[in-house]
């Protein structure tokens, strides 16, 4: 009984044995074999960061973006280049009366004259005071032929003097009459622009016309109380009268008509009918 239980404890050792050589001969093909991947379940850690690579060519143009705010008020530039002269404007208003001056020094005594020699002159006084009126509107006519500009214009009619003195309205009004004539009146366009050319080449710019609305304000007439009916040449936008004081009428030197105040001064035109023969 006991030689057979060694016998089988014997046997199983035997087994054993080369039950472990077994797999450790198998153990040894495993090792040999390639590795195949295997895919796991469980995450992977990533690896340390890689080198750079090129750089990359540009990408297209991407669509325009939203309009920013208004940036801040920029420096001031340079002064630009002096425009054109613009057109003149209405005259301005007549400014106040100047202070008066300082009195001037008193002139060089004159040389005593000679002694006059006694005369009963009473019967002579009158004739003297008469030649000195006669002298005096003597006077009065050759300044006013002095201030007539030359280059007098003329119609089959008419003569046509511009004065060459500083007038009101109703200064002008009166020199003009005195002479026998009136304040010029184009009441046609040949008339009036036969005076605009002789304003224009006397070197001026505005002169007094015969034309008024000074009995009916808005209602112009000529001097000779004949209405505007046929003719008138205003400048655009006249006659205009926001406080009711341009009651006298003015030509440019354009031929156009313009309304001003009367207590103006400045140069006018008067007009003569010629002599019938």
């Amino acid at each position: 009984m006991n030689s057979s239980r060694v016998l089988l404890r014997s046997n199983q050792f035997i087994l054993l044995l080369l039950f472990l050589l077994q797999i450790q001969s198998l153990g040894l093909d495993i090792d040999s074999r390639p590795t195949v991947e295997v895919c796991a379940t469980h995450a992977i850690s990533p690896g340390p960061k890689g080198d750079d690579g090129e750089r990359g060519d540009p990408g297209e143009e991407g669509r325009d973006g939203k309009v920013g705010r208004r940036g801040p008020k920029g420096i001031k530039g340079e002064l630009g280049d002096t425009g054109p002269q613009g057109s003149i404007g209405k005259s301005g208003p007549i400014g106040k009366k100047g202070d008066k001056g300082e009195k001037g020094l008193l002139g060089i005594p004159g040389v005593k004259g000679k002694a006059g020699t006694v005369c009963d002159c009473g019967r002579y006084r009158k004739v003297v005071g008469q030649l000195d009126i006669s002298v005096a509107r003597l006077k009065t006519s050759m300044k006013f032929v002095k201030n007539v500009i030359a280059g007098i214009r003329e119609t089959e009619e008419k003569f046509y003097y511009i004065v060459q003195e500083e007038k009101s309205y109703r200064e002008s009004l009166t020199h003009c009459r005195i002479r026998g004539g009136m304040l010029a009146m184009p009441k046609d366009e040949a008339i009036n622009t036969l005076i605009a050319d002789y304003v224009a080449k006397s070197g001026l710019f505005r002169v007094f016309i015969g034309v008024n609305d000074l009995e009916k304000e808005g209602q112009y007439v000529f001097t000779d109380s004949t209405p505007l009916q046929n003719y008138s040449n205003w400048q655009e936008g006249e006659p205009s009268d926001p406080y009711g004081h341009e009651d006298c009428v003015e030509m440019l030197s354009s031929g156009r008509w313009n309304d001003t105040e009367c207590h103006r001064t400045m140069y006018f035109i008067c007009e003569f009918v010629k002599e019938k023969k």
